[in-house]
């Protein structure tokens, strides 16, 4: 068990030696209750912390630069338009957004309806641009031919076929290139809509709705990149040491 511990700590990241510790402890518990072992070897392997590794948040100038290489009035054009804005202004996560069904989107109540984890759905509002955008795409798509019978609300650059959450995540990666971003990923506006809430003063049981939340430390980790802006702002909206 020494040189297991060992090897974990060479080979394996923060998070993945976690993993790797709750694996091997599972099988040996199974092998204990069918009566295989005597007892668990991982009993004297101390459990290595889990580490949460800090997100960084999606400024809103490397949002505008994501943007502007979207600009134009083709179909895919108009997708990635109206892709980045449900990404940045819902905070929804990848699948939630990659897998949306057209009959999701209400652009009369201009509102979405999200299935989050363990298949629970929410509703979140979208604001103006972000309806503008998805009525442009949604125009676009009723114009593609080959799509009838297909519900899945983005569609891929070539033929009738649904762009799937794995190719959402590579192509906002290539976006992001284009607009000289690095490492752009959904997670990141997830963490921007966070920290925006929280910057705005923002109540947290609120986010822990609109996100899908359902532990109380999540509205506490997402956005902590960015805390000591908040502080900041804070501090000097307060004006402390500066009354007298």
């Amino acid at each position: 068990m020494t040189a297991f511990q060992a090897a974990v700590i060479e080979e394996c990241s923060a998070g993945g030696r976690v993993e790797q510790v709750r694996g091997v402890a599972a099988g040996f518990r199974w092998l204990v209750i069918e009566g295989e072992v005597e007892r668990s070897p991982m009993d004297q392997v101390p459990r290595p912390a889990a580490v949460h590794k800090l997100v960084e948040v999606l400024s809103d100038e490397e949002t505008r630069r994501i943007l502007e290489v979207c600009e134009g009035r083709g179909f895919v054009r108009l997708r990635d338009q109206a892709l980045v804005r449900m990404f940045y202004n819902t905070g929804g996560r990848l699948a939630e957004i990659g897998d949306l069904l057209v009959p999701d989107v209400d652009l009369d109540t201009d509102s979405v309806v999200l299935t989050g984890k363990g298949g629970k759905q929410r509703q979140v509002r979208f604001g103006a641009k972000t309806a503008g955008a998805l009525r442009r795409y949604v125009r676009a798509r009723g114009r593609r031919p080959g799509l009838i019978g297909i519900d899945q609300l983005w569609i891929a650059v070539e033929g009738a076929r649904p762009l799937r959450p794995n190719g959402i995540k590579i192509w906002l990666r290539e976006l992001g290139d284009r607009a000289g971003v690095e490492h752009v990923h959904a997670q990141r506006w997830r963490h921007s809509f966070a920290h925006d809430w929280k910057l705005a003063g923002g109540d947290t049981g609120d986010p822990m709705l609109l996100m899908g939340w359902s532990s109380e430390e999540m509205p506490r980790r997402y956005g902590a990149s960015a805390a000591a802006e908040r502080a900041q702002q804070v501090h000097a909206r307060l004006g402390i040491g500066e009354r007298v």
